[in-house]
């Protein structure tokens, strides 16, 4: 598989995720990038922080930064300042919020599992296998650029 054929397969699934997506976006009265915030948040507990979101899912500040404040004006998130550190800031969904949060869960599992399909078990696991290198080995990279 050539590099270009894998950022392709990953908007395409994007593209596809955005599509299925959409019903319980208007329904909700939501965007794409609150509910990537959202998703992020109910798919990585321990991860909560706006520079979690912007560092481990690749979204802009701004981006991050916007989606934060209309969801938690829309009562689907909050804001709870850190304990030993009045810096950091935690997001937590809340009880209005996890029912959003676990329908779009759904439609990712759903397409999630369409595109494993017909992918044997060994096969699977294989591709989890080479996809946590590849990620491993991009957060590599991305420390060397960093140092230049």
């Amino acid at each position: 598989m050539e590099f270009s054929q894998l950022l392709r397969a990953a908007r395409q699934f994007e593209r596809v995720f955005a599509q299925r997506i959409s019903p319980v976006l208007e329904r909700c009265g939501l965007t794409i990038g609150e509910m990537r915030v959202l998703l992020f948040l109910a798919n990585n507990p321990g991860c909560d922080t706006a520079r979690d979101i912007v560092m481990v899912r690749g979204l802009g500040k701004s981006q991050v930064s916007q989606a934060v404040e209309l969801l938690v004006g829309k009562g689907l998130l909050e804001r709870c300042p850190s304990q030993r550190d009045r810096r950091i800031v935690h997001l937590t969904i809340t009880q209005t919020g996890w029912p959003v949060a676990r329908e779009a869960q759904a439609v990712q599992a759903r397409c999630g599992r369409a595109l494993f399909e017909g992918l044997t078990p060994e096969e699977t696991e294989t591709l989890r296998v080479i996809l946590e290198k590849i990620v491993a080995n991009s957060a590599r990279m991305a420390g060397e650029e960093q140092k230049l």
